[in-house]
């Protein structure tokens, strides 16, 4: 009996929890993870949502150079993943032609402005038990040609930004845009001051996605769509030269690629 015990204790002591990943540890990157049902997954030191068959979702933000640490711990197996993070290299973009006051806004605006970046940063935050984001993302605009990709440097009107952390997709005007994913609608704004007509869909575990500079908006906010439904259309409002769709995809406030949930 105590020799069983023996060769149970070491059985355990030595178990390794199974889990996968889909994605790329590359600096910008939404990554899915597969792990046992039931267990308690830590990204860093943050704890993360687990389906209850095993999924979980996190990013890497356009800058981070150190390494990931993912903690899984089931039934007091414990087990630590360190993962390092790959560097990119990014494009300068430069954009003239903007308004002035797009790009230096005036100060009887600040308020306006703090007001519209915290109601993006709750939809944001949310954090529902939502499991669409295991699914395949779908491009929102057919036939558009890329403009402008995620983690450029850009300078407007000859002063240099903010990166660009979205993808953009230039197309006419009254351009009919899908939802990418299934989802709720968090926000829906048809005039903030630098993204123009926006909206934002919770997709589950912390996953959002935004779309900005849109001319019609055809959801309200509380609305569940399914992907492939039409909810607006291609605008220039906002800090735009010019009628384009610009999407963003989020892990709570880390802002990733959109590109690699497109595939």
């Amino acid at each position: 009996m105590k020799k069983t015990l023996i060769l149970l204790f070491f059985f355990l002591s030595n178990s390794v929890l199974a889990v996968e990943f889909q994605g790329k540890f590359i600096q910008g990157h939404f990554i899915i993870g597969k792990t046992e049902p039931d267990t308690k997954v830590l990204i860093d030191k943050r704890e993360v949502r687990v389906t209850d068959d095993g999924f979980f979702a996190f990013g890497i933000n356009r800058d981070r150079k150190f390494d990931v640490v993912i903690t899984l711990n089931k039934n007091g197996i414990k087990q630590k993943i360190v993962k390092k993070v790959q560097k990119r290299k990014y494009n300068i973009q430069r954009i003239d032609g903007l308004e002035e006051k797009k790009v230096t806004p005036p100060e009887e605006v600040y308020e306006r402005i703090k007001k519209e970046n915290k109601l993006i940063a709750k939809a944001r935050a949310v954090n529902s038990d939502l499991d669409f984001f295991r699914n395949k993302f779908i491009i929102p605009v057919d036939d558009a040609i890329i403009t402008g990709v995620y983690g450029s440097q850009r300078i407007l009107n000859g002063k240099p930004k903010w990166p660009h952390y979205g993808l953009d997709f230039a197309q006419k005007e009254g351009t009919a845009v899908k939802a990418m994913l299934n989802g709720t609608v968090t926000l829906a704004e048809p005039d903030l001051y630098y993204t123009g007509g926006t909206l934002i869909f919770d997709h589950g575990h912390g996953i959002s996605t935004l779309y900005m500079h849109m001319q019609k908006i055809l959801v309200d906010k509380g609305q569940k769509v399914k992907q492939g439904d039409i909810i607006g259309t291609v605008g220039s409002t906002g800090r735009a030269t010019g009628p384009h769709l610009d999407i963003r995809l989020n892990w709570f406030d880390t802002r990733l690629d959109p590109a690699t949930a497109l595939d």
